[in-house]
């Protein structure tokens, strides 16, 4: 028991035992807070939202409790801070950098938790954003088009300054998409254009809408043209068919299924033209061949 009392006697014990008190504290209310969370929001955004200013708040509460803690120490730990700082610097450059990163995410706001961005090479959806570190679930790879291929991928903070950063969901959360179809020559080139126009206006009116609102806050914001984000048809003939050019504004989500949906819809009203329009597909035609002379004697065997 004297060795008990002893020990809080000592002014540094009393200390550590003050802060390590409060870090249980807080860790308990974080817990308890988050369960609360868990329970009784729904919302994923407002629920991931509020986790994290949870933790900044814990982190805020930890770092003050240690000031006011130690305050009497603070002069001789800034002397000591100042000498090792350059060292620090050195052998955390790179620790400080994904700080410095994650500061220019949020405060600058380069993306947040739930945009699709590219970044070093990699391409997915936002799930997470720490002190350190970027988490996407990744897209593409080995799976076609948009999806998701189910591998989390976590990067650096620190590569927003080394490397460009590619948001589909910033300012404008949508992305002009196109493909071509190839129509046989002698095919009705105004009805299937008119064919093509009609079934791409129908499957992104839902879409067109929305795209020329959030064009109108780019005008504003940047200096950039008046894109048309309408649907549009271009023609362009080659040797072997006519080609046709849809090109439409979609979700930067649903690209996949809208091209799907356009495509499948087109082909259904090409084939109740009754041949009146004709997809082409790739063809060889053979001019001519070389002269064989064929000789047989009486044997049947040939001779040249």
């Amino acid at each position: 028991m004297d060795v008990v009392r002893g020990w809080f006697s000592n002014p540094n014990v009393v200390q550590i035992a003050t802060v390590a008190a409060g870090l249980v504290a807080i860790y308990l209310a974080v817990r308890v807070l988050r369960l609360v969370l868990n329970r009784y929001v729904d919302d994923p955004g407002t629920r991931y939202h509020a986790r994290k200013l949870i933790t900044l708040g814990a982190y805020f509460l930890a770092i003050v409790l240690v000031l006011i803690v130690f305050r009497r120490r603070l002069s001789g730990l800034a002397v000591f801070l100042g000498v090792a700082g350059a060292g620090v610097a050195v052998a955390l450059r790179e620790v400080i950098l994904s700080i410095a990163g994650w500061l220019a995410i949020t405060v600058g706001g380069l993306y947040r938790a739930g945009d699709r961005i590219e970044i070093a090479g990699q391409r997915g959806d936002v799930i997470d954003i720490s002190i350190l570190r970027t988490t996407l679930m990744e897209i593409g790879e080995w799976v076609n088009a948009d999806l998701y291929n189910g591998r989390i991928v976590r990067i650096t903070n620190s590569f927003v300054f080394q490397q460009p950063v590619f948001n589909y969901s910033g300012a404008f959360p949508f992305v002009w998409d196109e493909f071509t179809l190839p129509i046989r020559y002698g095919s009705d080139r105004k009805l299937a254009r008119e064919i093509m126009m009609k079934v791409a206006t129908e499957v992104v009116a839902e879409y067109t809408a929305g795209a020329a609102e959030n064009w109108m806050d780019m005008l504003r914001r940047y200096r950039v043209e008046n894109a048309r984000v309408e649907p549009m048809v271009t023609l362009a003939a080659n040797d072997n068919w006519i080609e046709y050019t849809v090109r439409y504004v979609v979700d930067y989500k649903k690209r996949r299924t809208t091209k799907d949906l356009i495509f499948s819809r087109i082909l259904d009203e090409i084939d109740r033209t009754e041949g009146r329009v004709k997809l082409s597909s790739s063809t060889q035609e053979i001019v001519g061949f070389p002269k064989l002379s064929v000789k047989m004697d009486q044997d049947g065997l040939e001779q040249e």
